[in-house]
């Protein structure tokens, strides 16, 4: 059984493949709006989520198929104590598909070695967010017309961020990459994405607290909030919040074909002044996303010989 934990479950190749089905979708939705008939698609989202959940919902019912599940965990079994791999099991009896959110890193996993459908990991703590990162390429893709020889910028939480980690993995795998890691101190990309994806593959990269200085320099420029959910201390969290604010003053020295991501929800990061800006890019993101999603939806159904 085929399934998505981490972005590196997927070749280069198939991605690219997943951009085409995409692109087509994009350009010929009818050709789509039957392709799941019949077909359900579970969402077991254990965390909050807005993007994501309605993204999933949107792509499954576009391509003609149907939806069930939950929003969080309190409306589950798991308020009960039931297992992770209970509910993978009881949902494949229901369900063709599972796109499923959680907390704690790995449960996406477990969730694949004891379901007989596809899992999606919908995002599993501060470890992998798959879908978002093919997302995320979608718009480079579509806003560059390539993936490779790129200078990209992260800002923000680079710690917990794992929008942030997914998209690293998945861009190193191009060539001429260079990253700018933009983070307070304590929120610095952590040691092992820098020594098993920077270092293993000599990607080169800087770390900096200066975005203001860092922007003539880049290509994509990739802003993240700084997650609350992910703080233990509350004073920690209202002390980093305000880090990095993007503004039109601090855009005047960045260039001009420069694309500007978030992975969303925006707290204050971005200010709502940029949203015109031709450069930004977050809500464009957003509807490549379904796309994607619907491209993924349908090469793993295929795969599992459910269409």
């Amino acid at each position: 059984m085929r399934h998505l934990i981490d972005i590196l479950d997927l070749s280069v190749e198939e991605i690219a493949e997943l951009m085409d089905v995409a692109s087509d979708i994009i350009e010929n939705p009818g050709s789509y709006s039957e392709a799941c008939r019949g077909k359900k698609l579970a969402t077991l989202f254990f965390e909050p989520s807005t993007r994501t959940r309605l993204s999933f919902e949107a792509a499954m019912y576009e391509l003609g198929g149907h939806v069930i599940g939950f929003s969080e965990a309190q409306s589950s079994s798991a308020s009960k104590g039931e297992s992770v791999a209970d509910t993978a099991k009881v949902i494949s009896c229901y369900a063709d598909i599972i796109a499923m959110r959680h907390p704690k890193e790995g449960a996406p996993l477990v969730a694949a070695m004891n379901a007989s459908i596809p899992v999606i990991n919908a995002g599993d703590g501060g470890h992998n967010h798959p879908t978002q990162t093919l997302a995320d390429l979608f718009t480079i893709r579509r806003e560059k017309g390539r993936l490779d020889h790129l200078t990209v910028g992260l800002c923000g939480d680079l710690k917990f961020g794992r929008t942030v980690h997914s998209l690293i993995t998945a861009l190193s795998r191009y060539e001429g990459l260079r990253f700018v890691l933009i983070s307070p101190e304590e929120l610095k990309l952590p040691s092992y994405v820098k020594k098993e994806v920077l270092k293993a593959r000599d990607i080169p990269y800087v770390q900096t607290t200066d975005l203001e200085g860092s922007l003539p320099e880049l290509d994509i420029l990739y802003m993240t909030r700084v997650q609350r959910e992910r703080f233990f201390n509350e004073e920690d969290y209202l002390r980093l919040k305000d880090s990095y604010i993007l503004t039109k003053d601090r855009l005047r020295d960045a260039r001009e074909d420069l694309s500007i991501l978030h992975p969303l929800p925006r707290v204050n990061e971005i200010s709502v002044a940029i949203d015109d800006d031709p450069r930004a890019c977050y809500f464009k993101q957003v509807l490549y996303g379904k796309y994607m999603r619907m491209a993924l939806i349908l090469k793993l159904l295929k795969e599992a010989g459910r269409l």
